[in-house]
């Protein structure tokens, strides 16, 4: 079992009650720059790198060679090529979940674990700097009971409630944007329903899958509104919403199915006027939000559609498409961005299931999360959600036993466990900046994965990824000019110009 001592460790930390995350950059001996504040190559100032790999090193920095005018490569180098001329998608954010599960968690952290806890998520220069949260309308698996907001029958909707969250999640969630505004940013919270109530339903159950039946339409989409009120009456502004989680998928925790024409009608005719009637014409909606492989059908759909097209600011989906056995769809996210340039794409969930204790601490877990956040992004992704922020030692709380992996974990003692997704994430999300946009960055050989973001206040951060056993050495052409960098086995990189 991973002890305190090796999660503080794997975050980089050598005192979690003490000392800030980002103290500990430096960890192999060389001077740690600040993370939130990339150096330039003006004036000949050099380059910097900070890695992290598999073992001890947690993000060190240190400067690389001033870099060079540009030569011709030869076919036996290993090359990254970043040319800042082709920009592309402009970045809307990162963040994580909250649930039930990891609200509840957090409020059993001991005081110092919380205060790691949000300095992990939140610090834009020693943690991930998330700036969007995604929690749950109604109950999900994650959480330790099935609810609603209103008592059954109730189509008057008089008898909402959001007493069940007001214990922990939005407490959570207060804090986080507090803590955001101390850090000068913006967070946008934005809410997904698993289920309806369950007498909304053609199964009569929240659970298992089941449609809206067509009666209650109206009555559903007046509850998204009182959901909204409800939130930013207690002190959390919702800056958007998605339609359904998981619309095609019967599951057995709390689900609902929509097919595309089902989804379009009822945004189009119900949801999206509801909103403008109640004053929320700028509530930002997200459709789909499920997987990569029909991503494709269901955004040609909806967004054909000139009734519901007005309300959509973008289209979201998940990783799991893989389930079927097939590998990441990464290139529907790419056809969709093709086609519609002007709409945010939003990976709106991935986690890794099944989980197993042992695997706690396993390398491939936060390697599974850098492959896929660089190609999402690659392929015109403008943000990226993580699943839960937090979970317990069991991969729960989860009131169906659908256990995964997190970030973060909350030991039974009430200490927080690091994992080796948290700094795959942090490579990527803390340099990142919201409205950065990427840039053209390839590679000349598999062994490395890469992409760049120009930020707003001009600087340039560049991922490298290699997931071989073997270190590598590379050449790095940033548009003329050229450095050479080594990069550990099984290690990621955020190159700072």
């Amino acid at each position: 079992m991973t002890t305190r001592r090796d999660a503080l460790r794997l975050m980089g930390v050598a005192t979690l009650a003490a000392t800030p995350l980002a103290r500990a950059a430096g960890q192999s001996g060389a001077a740690a720059a600040p993370a939130g504040a990339p150096a330039t190559a003006a004036a000949g100032r050099p380059w910097q790198v900070v890695t992290t790999a598999m073992g001890a090193q947690r993000f060190a920095t240190r400067a690389l060679g001033t870099p060079q005018a540009a030569t011709q490569p030869v076919e036996t180098d290993i090359s990254v090529f970043v040319d800042t001329g082709k920009r592309f998608q402009a970045i809307f954010g990162f963040g994580g979940a909250v649930t039930d599960a990891t609200a509840d968690l957090y409020a059993k952290l001991k005081p110092a674990a919380k205060k790691a806890f949000m300095t992990a998520c939140f610090d834009p220069r020693e943690g991930m700097g998330y700036n969007v949260v995604r929690t749950t309308i109604n109950s999900s698996d994650f959480g330790t009971d099935t609810y609603s907001y209103v008592r059954e029958g109730d189509t008057s909707l008089a008898s909402f409630d959001i007493a069940h969250d007001m214990k922990h999640r939005v407490p959570f969630l207060r804090e986080a944007l507090a803590l955001a505004r101390r850090h000068g940013g913006e967070m946008r919270v934005f809410a997904s329903p698993w289920s309806a109530p369950a007498w909304m339903k053609s199964n009569k159950s929240m659970l298992q899958g089941g449609k809206l039946l067509p009666e209650y339409r109206d009555v559903w989409a007046r509850y998204y509104v009182k959901f909204v009120q409800a939130y930013e009456k207690a002190g959390v502004p919702i800056w958007g919403l998605s339609v359904q989680n998981e619309p095609m998928a019967t599951q057995k925790w709390e689900s609902m199915l929509y097919t595309a024409e089902e989804e379009t009608r009822f945004l189009g005719d119900y949801l999206g006027p509801a909103l403008k009637n109640a004053g929320m014409a700028d509530k930002k909606i997200v459709v789909w939000d499920h997987n990569r492989d029909l991503l494709p059908q269901r955004a040609a759909h909806i967004l054909s559609d000139p009734r519901a097209r007005p309300y959509i600011w973008g289209v979201g989906y998940h990783w799991y498409e893989t389930w079927a056995g097939g590998d990441p769809m990464h290139r529907n996210v790419a056809a969709v961005h093709e086609a519609y340039p002007d709409v945010p794409l939003l990976m709106t969930e991935g986690c890794i299931e099944k989980y197993d204790a042992s695997r706690l601490q396993d390398w491939a877990n936060g390697e599974r999360y850098g492959s896929q956040m660089i190609a999402d992004l690659n392929a015109g992704a403008s943000g990226w959600i993580d699943w839960n922020m937090l979970l317990d030692m069991r991969g729960g709380p989860n009131h169906v036993q659908n256990y995964c992996f997190a970030p973060l974990h909350a030991s039974d003692d009430g200490e927080l466990v690091v994992t080796p997704i948290f700094p795959y994430i942090a490579h990527i999300s803390r340099y990142f900046k919201p409205q950065a946009r990427r840039v053209s960055a390839t590679t000349s050989r598999s062994v490395l994965d890469t992409t760049a973001f120009r930020n707003p206040d001009g600087s340039l951060a560049v991922v490298v990824m290699n997931k071989t056993g073997q270190a590598q050495r590379y050449r790095l052409f940033i548009d003329k000019v050229e450095t050479t960098v080594e990069i550990p086995a099984r290690a990621i990189q955020t190159v700072l110009a």
